[in-house]
């Protein structure tokens, strides 16, 4: 198949969707992603590209055709005018350098925003190939919840702007099934809507590596790593109020790898409350480099805010941990902690709740080796069980093939 995916974030952002093309182009399809330029989530241009943009126009047989964005900056502002200037490029640059090129099938990635999903419509439209989205992130419910998007009207107008385009996709994908009652509200054919998980990176799980250097070295110390993102989503007051509460203990340390939105008001509340050396920032590094970080971990951190969209979400990141066969802490509600709950890979708390949180880092710590083996142990178990990368890309790649023979009906038959 020519397969064209539309994604606002490509390498070398780190997204679950480079992956997922370059494993489409290893099984014998033509893959083109229609992108930005890389920002996220410093909100400025990589100076790697920058200094050499050529070099990041194929990505193992992967091509890649960038437009012009405005970059995202720290101010919401800014973040507006990145999503409209990937509209607008997407759209008139976009369909110009795709000229005269054909495809069988599209394929939206949704990470955030829901605007990435109107270029795919018009190239849709022009290009007569058939529209799969996969819905990572739930608009205008998670625009609410960080409180970015206020009053029923303007929520209204954002609603208004997901039904008009989830009624030009021939499928949508859910990334969790809680979110299939959501999509529904802007999506009246059922048929077209399937449940469709994300999965560990193949780099999860493997036994050999060397663990990260940058990691200071301390004896005995109990070691909680947060990895990703370090957004307003993942409540860093609440995890930081934990690590507070435990500063006592000087056995237990917190260890947060990633960059984000948030990170500079992270660093300041380090300080603030006195924290250096019980939380150290380690930055942001490659995707490709976390198992050598997970190596230094005795528990990983998920956490999402407690607003109810989050509850619907599994969040990208509990994937890779139970792919690393490593014991779980999260506070989350909802799908997310009921993998966590079903798996008996970890302990868990209820969202946006520190002393919860730093009661279970104590319980998680207090417990015999043997026991926390045990929860990784089950943590791979259900990452293989539920979340295997193989068999969900070959579910997609059918779904895709049927779609591109003209085939409309019930795709959930397929897996």
């Amino acid at each position: 198949m020519r397969i064209l995916v539309v994604s606002q974030m490509f390498w070398p952002e780190d997204f679950r969707i480079n992956d997922l093309a370059v494993e489409l182009v290893r099984r014998g399809h033509e893959v083109t992603v229609l992108t930005g330029l890389p920002n996220y989530p410093e909100g400025r241009i990589f100076t790697e590209f920058r200094c050499d943009p050529r070099g990041f126009d194929e990505l193992h047989g992967v091509r890649i055709v960038r437009v012009p964005i405005v970059s995202r900056g720290q101010s919401r502002l800014r973040l507006l005018l990145n999503y409209l200037s990937f509209v607008v490029s997407g759209t008139l640059i976009g369909a110009w350098r795709l000229r005269g090129r054909r495809f069988d099938a599209i394929l939206v990635h949704e990470s955030s925003p829901v605007t990435v999903g109107l270029p795919a419509a018009a190239l849709r439209s022009l290009k007569k190939a058939p529209l799969a989205f996969w819905v990572l992130d739930l608009w205008p419910d998670t625009l609410e919840a960080l409180g970015v998007v206020r009053g029923k009207t303007l929520l209204g107008v954002v609603g208004r702007l997901v039904a008009f385009i989830y009624r030009r996709c021939d499928l949508i994908m859910a990334q969790s099934r809680s979110f299939i009652p959501k999509i529904a509200k802007y999506c009246t054919d059922l048929e077209r809507i399937v449940y469709f998980p994300s999965w560990a990176e193949p780099i999860f799980g493997v036994e050999e590596v060397e663990p990260a250097a940058e990691v200071p070295e301390k004896a005995g110390s109990f070691d909680v790593m947060f990895a990703g993102n370090i957004g307003e989503a993942q409540d860093f007051p609440s995890i930081l109020s934990a690590a507070e509460r435990l500063k006592g203990n000087s056995r237990i340390r917190w260890l947060i790898v990633g960059d984000g939105r948030m990170a500079g008001w992270v660093r300041q509340e380090i300080r603030r409350r006195g924290l250096q050396e019980s939380v150290l920032m380690l930055g942001r590094y490659p995707v490709e480099r976390m198992p050598s970080f997970y190596m230094h971990a005795n528990v990983l951190l998920v956490a999402l805010k407690d607003e109810p969209i989050f509850a619907m979400t599994i969040p990208g990141k509990l994937q890779s941990y139970l792919a690393a066969g490593i014991p779980v802490v999260a506070m989350l509600n909802g799908e997310g902690a009921d993998v966590v709950e079903r798996a008996a890979c970890g302990i868990g708390c209820r969202a946006g709740d520190p002393v919860g949180l730093a009661a279970a880092v104590q319980r998680l710590a207090s417990l015999p080796g043997e026991q926390l083996v045990e929860m990784g142990r089950n943590a791979a178990a259900i990452s293989a069980r539920e979340f295997d990368r193989d068999a969900l890309i070959s579910r997609l790649e059918l779904w895709l093939t049927r779609l591109s023979a003209g085939e409309r009906g019930r795709m959930v038959t397929c897996g």
